[in-house]
C-alpha cells in the first residue's frame, strides 16, 4: 500500500485537476477547496479525531469525585489523573512537533489514536491508584501524535479561503468528545460504575480511529523529509518566536485551556456538596453544553474569515468572562448558564486562535502547532492543578477569581494581537 503522506502521480503539478480540485499554491498542486468532496472528507475525518482525542483524555474529569471515594484520595490528588495525562500530552506533542516532519500524517495520527484508545481500555481495570496514574500517563504521550498533526494537515491542505471553516469543524470534533467524554461517563458510571464508563469510551476511540483511518484523503502538501538534524529544528524554533504574533498566540493557549479546565476540574465538587447534592449523571447531563461548543467552532471560523480574528478572540474571551461570574449565582440554572457561556467562548477562541497560528506559521507548520499546543495542555496541567488548592483553601469564590485574573490577562493579550492585524491590513 502507498504511504498516504506521498502525494501520488496523478497529483502531480502536471496533472489535470479532479473535479475535486481547487486553486493551486506555487507548486500547482491542488489544495482541499470548501464545498469540495475531499474537503468534507478530510473535515469530518479530523472531526472523528478531534471527538477521540478530547474523549479519551477527558473521560476522567467528572470521575475524579469518584477516585477520591475509591481510591481515597484528596480532590487535588484526584486532578492528577487528568494533570499528568495533560503534561505528557504536552510533552509528546513537543516532541511530535520535531518527528512529524519525517512521517507521514496519515500512519502517526492512526497508530496515536489506536494506542491512546487502547491505553483507556487498561485504566478501567486498574486496581491501584498508582497503576491508574501511570497508565493515564502513557496515554498522554500516545495521544501526542494526533493535535499538532492535525493542525498542521488542515494548514497545509486546505485553501485558506476554507480553512477558518475547517479548523472550526475539527474543534467542533472536539467540543463533541468533551461533550462525551464528560456526559456518558457521568450516565454510565451512575449505571454501572466507573470502571465501565472509561470502558466505554475505549471502544468508541477505537471505533473513531477506524471512521478516521477511511475517511481522511492523501496529504497532497507534504513530503516526509528523513535525518532532519538538530539545527535544522533549532532554526524553526527561532523563526517561530521571532514572528510577530505566534508568541502571544502561545501565550492564549495556556490562558484558553487553563481557565476552562479549572472551572470544569472542580465544579463538580461544588454540585456534589450541599446545598445541590447533585448525582454524577445529573452533573453529567449539565454537560451537555459542551455542545455549544460544536456550534461555536465552525461559527467562529466563519467569523473570523469574514470579520477579522481578532474582533472574534476578544468576543470570546469576553463571553467566557460572563460565564465564569454566572457560577456564582446559586440556582443550578444560572450555573449551567454559565458553563455554557464559558465553553462556547472557549471553543470560539481555540478555533480562531489555533487557525491564525497555522496562517501566521511560514514554514514547519507542525512544529508551530506543536508550540501551540504545549502551551494549550500546559495551561490545562499546571492551572488546573493549582486550581485544586485554591479550591481547598478559598472554595468557589478563590476557583472564580483565579480563572478570571487569568482571562483578564487573555483580554489584553487579545487587543494587542488585534492592532497587530489592523496595521497589517492597513
Amino acid at each position: 500500500m502507498p504511504d498516504p503522506a506521498v502525494p501520488s502521480p496523478a497529483l502531480s503539478p502536471s496533472s489535470s485537476p479532479s473535479p475535486d480540485s481547487s486553486p493551486e499554491n506555487a507548486s500547482g498542486i491542488p489544495y482541499l477547496e470548501r464545498g469540495t468532496r475531499t474537503y468534507w472528507r478530510a473535515s469530518l475525518a479530523l472531526l472523528f479525531a478531534g471527538y477521540a482525542t478530547f474523549s479519551l483524555l477527558y473521560c476522567v474529569q467528572p470521575l475524579l469525585p469518584a477516585f477520591s471515594t475509591t481510591f481515597g484520595v484528596s480532590p487535588a490528588q484526584s486532578s492528577f489523573s487528568l494533570s499528568l495525562t495533560t503534561i505528557a500530552l504536552a510533552f509528546a506533542i513537543f516532541v511530535a512537533g520535531f518527528v512529524s516532519e519525517g512521517w507521514s500524517r496519515h500512519r502517526l495520527m492512526t497508530a496515536s489514536l489506536t494506542a491512546s484508545s487502547v491505553l483507556t481500555l487498561a485504566v478501567a481495570f486498574a486496581p491501584q491508584w498508582h497503576q491508574l496514574l501511570v497508565l493515564r500517563a502513557l496515554e498522554g504521550l500516545a495521544l501526542g501524535g494526533v493535535p499538532a498533526v492535525a493542525m498542521a494537515y488542515l494548514a497545509e491542505e486546505v485553501h485558506p479561503d476554507g480553512l477558518g471553516l475547517a479548523m472550526g469543524l475539527y474543534v467542533g470534533g472536539t467540543a463533541i468528545g468533551g461533550m462525551a467524554g464528560r456526559v456518558i461517563t457521568g450516565i454510565v458510571a451512575n449505571l454501572f460504575g466507573w470502571r465501565v464508563s472509561i470502558a466505554t469510551i475505549g471502544l468508541l476511540g477505537l471505533l473513531s480511529m477506524l471512521a478516521f483511518r477511511t475517511l481522511l484523503p492523501p496529504s497532497r502538501h507534504f513530503v516526509p523529509r528523513r535525518g532532519l538534524g538538530f539545527s535544522h529544528h533549532r532554526a524553526a524554533l527561532a523563526r517561530h518566536f521571532a514572528t510577530s504574533g505566534l508568541p502571544v498566540l502561545f501565550l492564549m493557549a495556556f490562558v484558553l485551556m487553563g481557565s476552562f479546565v479549572t472551572l470544569y476540574n472542580y465544579i463538580g465538587y461544588r454540585l456534589l456538596a450541599p446545598p445541590y447534592q447533585l448525582s454524577q449523571a445529573e452533573i453529567g447531563a449539565i454537560f451537555v453544553v459542551y455542545l455549544t461548543g460544536v456550534v461555536a467552532s465552525p461559527w467562529s471560523g466563519r467569523m473570523a474569515d469574514t470579520f477579522g480574528r481578532g474582533r472574534v478572540l476578544i468576543a470570546s474571551l469576553v463571553l467566557m468572562l460572563v460565564g465564569v461570574g454566572l457560577t456564582l449565582l446559586h440556582p443550578v440554572a444560572a450555573i449551567a448558564g454559565g458553563i455554557a457561556c464559558l465553553t462556547f467562548g472557549f471553543f470560539a477562541g481555540h478555533a480562531v486562535a489555533s487557525g491564525w497560528v497555522g496562517r501566521l506559521a511560514k514554514a514547519a507548520k507542525g512544529q508551530a502547532a506543536a508550540l501551540y499546543l504545549l502551551a494549550y495542555y500546559l495551561g490545562s496541567s499546571v492551572v488546573g492543578s493549582y486550581g485544586g488548592h485554591v479550591w481547598a483553601t478559598h472554595g468557589w469564590n478563590g476557583v472564580v477569581t483565579l480563572v478570571a485574573l487569568l482571562l483578564l490577562c487573555g483580554i489584553a493579550a487579545a487587543y494587542w494581537l488585534r492592532t497587530r492585524e489592523r496595521s497589517s491590513l492597513a
